[in-house]
Order: structure tokens, then C-alpha cells, then sequence
């Protein structure tokens, strides 16, 4: 993984500006994110009680660190009705997904650099 695989998905300059550029800032927010994802995915399903609390915490954490694509489809996902919600659940963990790959990638650049 390396920055040329960098989708798009996450705008790093929301989060750069957040943490002042400080590297380990960075990282351990992206860190949060990471743990955050895997906490909360499980629960992007209507059949779990708390899907909607998942697809919110998601949805915040997206947003802090510029992952704006999944925010906003946590936000439609979450005031949707019950019942037209699995697909822009679907939608959800697509962005997850690709917002994920997203911060692998600018992680790892962040150790290379820290290597330097």
C-alpha cells in the first residue's frame, strides 16, 4: 500500500488540519478510526438492535477524519426507515470498506516516514 493507492474516499487534510500535521496525532486518530470500524461494523445490520447507533458513531468518526463519502451515507442510512435500510446499510460497509483501504494506505505512509 502506498499513497498512489489512495482512492479518494478519505480527504487527509480535514484530518491535517485537525492535528496540526503532527504524525503521531495523525496516526493515533487514524488508529481510533480503525478500532471504531471494527467495533461498530458488526452492528450495520437492521437485524442488530443497535444498528443505528452504529451507523451513527461511524458516521462521526468518518467525518473527523474526512471520510465524507461514508458519512454521508451513514446519515442517510440512519434516518431511514427499518425497512428500506439494508441497502444503504450495503452502501455503508461499501464506504467503510473503501474509506478503510484508504486509511491502510495513508498509515502506511506515515510509517515510512516515521522510518526516515
Amino acid at each position: 500500500m502506498a499513497l498512489r493507492d489512495l482512492s479518494g474516499a478519505v480527504d487527509f487534510t480535514v484530518l491535517e488540519r485537525m492535528t496540526g500535521g503532527d504524525d503521531g496525532i495523525t496516526e493515533e486518530v487514524l488508529g481510533l478510526f480503525v478500532q471504531q470500524a471494527a467495533m461498530w461494523s458488526p452492528l450495520l445490520d437492521v437485524r442488530e438492535d443497535g444498528w443505528r447507533d452504529g451507523v451513527h458513531t461511524i458516521r462521526g468518526a468518518a467525518a473527523g477524519i474526512g471520510a465524507g463519502a461514508l458519512a454521508a451515507a451513514c446519515q442517510t442510512a440512519e434516518t431511514a426507515e427499518k425497512a428500506a435500510a439494508p441497502p444503504l446499510l450495503e452502501r455503508v460497509r461499501d464506504a467503510l470498506e473503501i474509506a478503510l483501504a484508504d486509511v491502510a494506505a495513508y498509515r502506511h505512509e506515515l510509517l515510512l516516514r516515521s522510518l526516515r
